[in-house]
């Protein structure tokens, strides 16, 4: 079963219900609308299913909108456990599974882009189609603000951050630096609202579990472009904004070469956070994308097949300048 009916009224603007299931003793809270086929909306670090809230409401017209708060997010439950992306995506499996979708397109932000693709390695025969926006693990580059973050003391500094005084101080830097037209103002207001959203101690301590095991202070230690080659047969999307400060966007190109058949979208002048910057053409993009593209369908032999060949030759003639590079360093800090 794929449909979930939340729409109030023919004609009327869908409602958006903030719901939760209790999932291996946890709670996992997600948003809901709309009434179609399924879409699942997975935010980045730090973030919550609120980060999407401007474009649910018009996918929802056509789909079945499903926004999660990953665990240690939002109002889901933040407790002392794994937050690998290998272990968001088996929680994205079983919430799914309650909710009874059997299978399910996945649109990941950030972090939430590398639980979509590790979904994507782990249950193809879930997988219908992927969309990517300003995803992790096409590169090891990363804001300096985040690889700083993986250092010790930083949950004691996110803590001191809250202080009046030092939000004071920040929201003045951020002014400034907004008016300045920076790439780090650019998206640093979106920045602040993600740890403006670490309300206590257990929460600022789930952020830097899931930091840590992503990102350290080299950049990156997770990648996709080993082994995105086997989804060439997902229609997959990815979305990326020029002004970037947090995923450059070379990496838009990287995993663009590395994924046979894959679209590029680019926002021009958009930061981090493209579907924010520009949520009416986001929106449009997205819902083209969905129209003229079919399921994939996931086959076990075909599967066998590319892991035999391993990664075309196809995407070697067409790699991006410095992806070799990019792929040594990756498959050198792959996870299995």
């Amino acid at each position: 079963m794929t449909r979930l009916r939340q729409v109030d009224g023919v004609g009327r603007t869908p409602v958006v219900r903030i719901e939760s299931r209790v999932v291996h003793g946890y709670r996992r809270a997600f948003r809901i609308a709309g009434d179609g086929p399924p879409l699942l909306l997975v935010h980045g670090i730090g973030d919550s299913s609120a980060a999407w809230r401007t474009v649910i409401p018009d996918l929802a017209r056509t789909h079945t909108v499903i926004a999660p708060d990953l665990l240690g997010h939002g109002h889901s439950a933040r407790p002392r456990a794994d937050y690998s992306v290998a272990a968001y995506a088996n929680g994205m499996r079983d919430l799914l599974g309650v909710l009874g979708v059997d299978e399910v397109t996945l649109v990941g932000h950030s972090l939430g882009g590398g639980v979509a693709m590790q979904f994507a390695y782990q249950f193809p025969e879930k997988t219908q189609r992927l969309v990517l926006v300003a995803s992790g693990g096409a590169g090891t580059g990363v804001s300096p603000l985040l690889r700083g973050a993986t250092l010790p003391g930083a949950q004691a500094l996110l803590a001191a951050l809250r202080l009046p005084m030092a939000r004071l101080t920040v929201n003045a830097v951020i002014g400034l630096l907004a008016r300045l037209d920076t790439v780090v103002g650019l998206d640093a207001v979106d920045l602040r609202r993600v740890v403006s959203a670490l309300p206590d101690a257990t929460a600022r301590a789930a952020f830097i579990r899931t930091l840590r095991a992503v990102v350290d202070w080299r950049g990156q230690v997770v990648t996709m472009l080993d082994r995105c080659y086997l989804a060439r047969a997902v229609p997959t999307l990815l979305v990326w904004g020029t002004r970037d400060s947090v995923l450059p966007i070379g990496h838009a190109y990287q995993a663009h070469a590395a994924m046979p058949g894959s679209r590029l979208e680019i926002f021009e002048g958009a930061g981090h956070f493209p579907f924010r910057t520009d949520p009416r053409r986001f929106v449009a993009v997205l819902e083209d994308f969905l129209a003229t593209t079919t399921p994939g369908r996931f086959g076990v032999e075909d599967w066998r097949v590319l892991l035999r060949e391993g990664r075309p030759a196809a995407v070697r003639r067409t790699e991006a300048p410095g992806y070799r590079d990019q792929l040594r360093l990756a498959s050198e800090r792959s996870a299995t």
